[in-house]
């Protein structure tokens, strides 16, 4: 009696089948995995922010006040020019004129005692063997400084102040940041206050500041407290996140200012919305632009390029316009500025509030009137921001109420 033997297998088709379902489950995967990957970046930003939070009230218990920003040394035979000369006696030696971040100040708070013993000591310059004495020379040096006298806190990266979900990295940066502390909502006196480089009062700007400006939780170069918060800790914002800029034109990221004295940004907030691209809406046009608009500086020039620089483009955020705006400075430097914050989360961007608590604030929150000018240039001192929900939450003592959650 003969046997029939048969041989089992896959046909082609079937092959074909399992790879088209196994494709079309890879398919549907690769989303998931990369939503879920963001999702932990976004998370660990939210961290990074808790952290910082930490620092500022630990910082509070230890001095009795928030760190400044605007902080440092000055040294009245020197310019703020000279400090920032190419010339390396002037490099090597010069004040920093009262232009050292918030951030310098915690330090010590978030786990970077070793970088903050290098601020807070002289330090030998690697290139010339010359002594920088303590907290170092004007932050807002070039690249160019650094390469005739390397001050080399100052392009250190330092992890608790990046959001992983920001691609910035390297140069033409030095040490970049993507958190920024809240200077209210006046883009006025947002760089420098009412105190001068030689940290003196000036008798035209400290009335102003005093009564109409400056109303976020920091009031540049001067100290601030819990107590002079008077809306709550619990709602108003300490600080917020921003995307550093990559080179890519994008209105949350590269600077564009005014080089006329009339009309800023005080006076109308969306002011640098006439140079946007109508075809990519988050890119600046090819220019030239209208309304006297140019771009800043050059190209090492970018929001959050150097964590130590107390200036609103580089450490600070406004609550003007809502997150994910343009930014919008009040001349063609990187003095005065509307900044608010962004990022590379969908949707919104991370806040801090002064009681520690990190929130997740949309694009979309209630910002008013964003055609009114800010208070001083329209509504009259100590009125309550014209700016919604999102304005209030800026203001430390505005006797606003928030009745809404957010």
């Amino acid at each position: 009696m003969s046997k029939t033997s048969s041989k089992t297998g896959f046909t082609l088709v079937e092959l074909l089948v399992v790879i088209a379902i196994i494709g079309v489950m890879v398919g549907l995967l690769l989303p998931a995995v990369q939503a879920a990957r963001e999702a932990a970046r976004r998370m660990s930003c939210g961290n990074n922010m808790k952290q910082i939070g930490l620092a500022v009230h630990n910082y509070h218990a230890a001095f009795n006040k928030l760190p400044r920003q605007g902080s440092g040394t000055a040294n009245l035979t020197l310019t703020a020019a000279q400090s920032m000369a190419q010339d390396a006696a002037f490099v090597s030696r010069s004040n920093n004129a009262h232009e050292l971040s918030w951030l310098v100040g915690i330090l010590p708070f978030c786990e970077q005692q070793a970088l903050w013993e290098q601020f807070s000591n002289p330090l030998v310059d690697p290139v010339t063997g010359g002594i920088f004495p303590a907290f170092g020379p004007n932050p807002r040096r070039s690249l160019t400084h650094h390469s005739i006298a390397r001050y080399e806190p100052f392009l250190m990266n330092v992890t608790t102040f990046r959001c992983p979900s920001d691609p910035g990295v390297g140069l033409p940066a030095q040490g970049r940041t993507n958190y920024g502390c809240s200077l209210g909502d006046v883009s006025d006196l947002t760089g420098r206050g009412g105190i001068g480089d030689d940290g003196t009062y000036t008798n035209a700007n400290m009335p102003v500041n005093r009564q109409e400006r400056c109303r976020g939780m920091f009031r540049p170069r001067e100290f601030t407290s819990f107590r002079d918060v008077l809306d709550g800790t619990s709602n108003t914002i300490c600080a917020a996140e921003f995307i550093t800029d990559l080179g890519s034109n994008e209105t949350r990221s590269r600077g564009l200012g005014r080089t006329a004295t009339a009309n800023r940004t005080w006076t109308n907030p969306q002011y640098c919305k006439a140079a946007i691209d109508p075809l990519r809406p988050r890119n600046w046009g090819a220019g030239p632009f209208p309304n006297g608009l140019n771009f800043i500086g050059n190209q090492e020039e970018g929001r959050g390029f150097s964590w130590a620089v107390g200036r609103p483009f580089y450490s600070g955020i406004t609550t003007i316009t809502p997150p994910n705006s343009e930014i919008c400075l009040t001349t063609t430097t990187d003095n005065d500025a509307q900044v608010p914050p962004s990022s590379h989360h969908q949707g919104g961007a991370h806040v801090l509030m002064g009681d520690g608590a990190v929130r997740f604030i949309t694009d979309s929150i209630d910002s008013g009137d964003l055609t009114s000018p800010n208070v001083g240039y329209g509504p009259p001192a100590g009125s309550p921001s014209p700016y919604g929900l999102w304005g209030s939450l800026g203001t430390r003592a505005s006797s606003e109420t928030i009745s809404t959650e957010f």
